[in-house]
């Protein structure tokens, strides 16, 4: 391939099947896996962090992208999981195309009093607690840290919503205002740790709300060569726009225009999301009107048997998010978080005000004298999103991208099939478009999209 590669606009659902029949056709290539669990020191607090490492055997078997440098991956899952979310990606990325491959998981959320990673119980327990996070191992929070609040402000898109709201003063509540940080750091060591400059190419994929995350991570990692963003939401102020212009409903029409005055999400940074069988059932209606039409309704106590039989599984994972801050771009919340931390800390006023700007700028594209520039996005979206869609990449995303200076090289790809979670089973391909997704990353790594940036 040369240079000159161009993505192609649409996949057919033809090609998506043909794409799958040729991934699962290559053959395997033993693998060598490990988990990585280290802690690093941010904002004079300690937090541990794993990712889980996907390899060959034979290190010679890591393919080059089109710069000459070996292929990594780094994944991140979206918001309420661990890496175990990318576990079905990693595998068919190494042991398929021979990468080298790190999977992320967010500070907190990895089970750290367990080696099989699973989370006891569920989110919410019968007493009222809920599920915390473990920033440290052996360092828990407990109950007395937080009240749980029950809201139904935003009932339409989410049912009634759990929320941990951290105590001021407790570690729960300092905890929160500082993990953004520590989320930065965390990922940005891991990446060192793995992808050596000298030897990587890094391209980075974050399903959903980790998409804001790796964008964030694009321009602070030195070899981060490119965004795979399939199913990917963009950088936090530009995600805003694209929900606020969307009201969320993942398709452009109608609602289009009285949605535009909506406005973004004001969580404010001690607030912890507990998830629930709701929001698995938030994205199976959209994704069953979309796939069946009307006639999807009349089979809901079904789809309600589905949901909550995949709750009933998923639960052994974190199933909780904070990251709205940074992936909604909610400013005032990441100012006062920055604040907050600023006083634990002792800061003076000039340090103050450089950490506010930290904080805040995890939300958009960095720029200035030094600043390395945005690397090129390629964008994915399947049939049936939820969050996603052609026109809103039309009307919002692309614009956006295109008024960053400079401009990076963004373009999208749709696929005439899928969900939001790529890699969900459906006729004929049993790993959802996910092999046909990894093949145009493939395309595009070793035909030049990344390296003529």
């Amino acid at each position: 391939m040369s240079q000159s590669y161009q993505p192609p606009l649409m996949v057919s659902l033809t090609e998506c099947i043909q794409a799958s029949k040729e991934i699962f056709a290559m053959p395997d290539i033993p693998l060598a896996l490990s988990e990585d669990v280290f802690r690093i020191r941010a904002l004079e607090m300690d937090w541990d962090i794993g990712v889980r490492v996907y390899q060959p055997e034979d290190e010679k078997k890591i393919p080059a992208g089109a710069d000459g440098k070996k292929i990594g991956a780094f994944l991140l899952h979206g918001g309420q999981d661990d890496w175990r979310q990318m576990e079905g990606l990693a595998l068919l990325m190494a042991g398929k195309l021979g990468y080298k491959v790190v999977a992320g998981t967010y500070p907190g959320r990895l089970y750290l009093q367990d080696p099989s990673r699973n989370w006891p119980g569920d989110t919410i327990n019968p007493d009222g607690t809920v599920r915390t996070p473990i920033w440290k191992k052996d360092e828990l929070i407990t109950s007395d840290q937080y009240e749980v609040i029950k809201d139904e402000k935003q009932r339409m898109r989410y049912g009634t919503r759990t929320i941990a709201r951290a105590k001021p003063g407790t570690n729960f509540y300092h905890r929160l205002a500082a993990w953004p940080v520590a989320l930065e750091e965390g990922m940005k060591t891991a990446n060192r740790r793995h992808f050596p400059e000298d030897e990587y190419s890094i391209y980075v994929q974050g399903h959903s709300t980790g998409g804001p995350i790796v964008s964030m991570l694009s321009q602070r990692v030195a070899n981060i060569a490119g965004v795979l963003a399939a199913e990917n939401s963009p950088f936090g102020y530009i995600n805003e726009v694209k929900h606020n212009w969307s009201g969320g409903l993942g398709k452009i029409g109608e609602h289009s225009m009285a949605d535009k005055g909506k406005k973004g999400r004001t969580d404010p940074f001690n607030e912890l999301y507990i998830r629930s069988w709701r929001d698995i059932a938030r994205y199976r209606g959209p994704e069953a009107l979309g796939k069946e039409g009307p006639q999807a309704l009349m089979r809901l106590p079904w789809l309600m048997e589905e949901v909550l039989h995949e709750w009933d599984e998923e639960k052994v994972r974190p199933r909780f998010k904070a990251e709205y801050l940074i992936t909604h771009n909610i400013v005032h919340s990441l100012e006062k978080a920055a604040r907050v931390t600023a006083d634990r800390l002792g800061l003076d006023l000039n340090e103050t005000e450089a950490l506010v700007s930290r904080y805040i700028g995890y939300t958009r594209e960095l720029s200035g004298e030094g600043v390395k520039t945005v690397p090129p996005f390629l964008f994915g979206i399947s049939k049936n999103s939820r969050d996603h869609s052609p026109e809103v990449y039309k009307e919002v995303v692309i614009p956006m991208f295109r008024d960053m200076r400079p401009a990076p090289r963004a373009d999208v790809v749709q696929f005439d099939a899928g969900v939001h979670c790529i890699w969900i089973p459906e006729t004929d391909l049993p790993m959802g478009i996910a092999p046909a997704v990894i093949k145009s990353w493939d395309d595009a790594i070793k035909g030049g999209y990344f390296a003529a940036h």
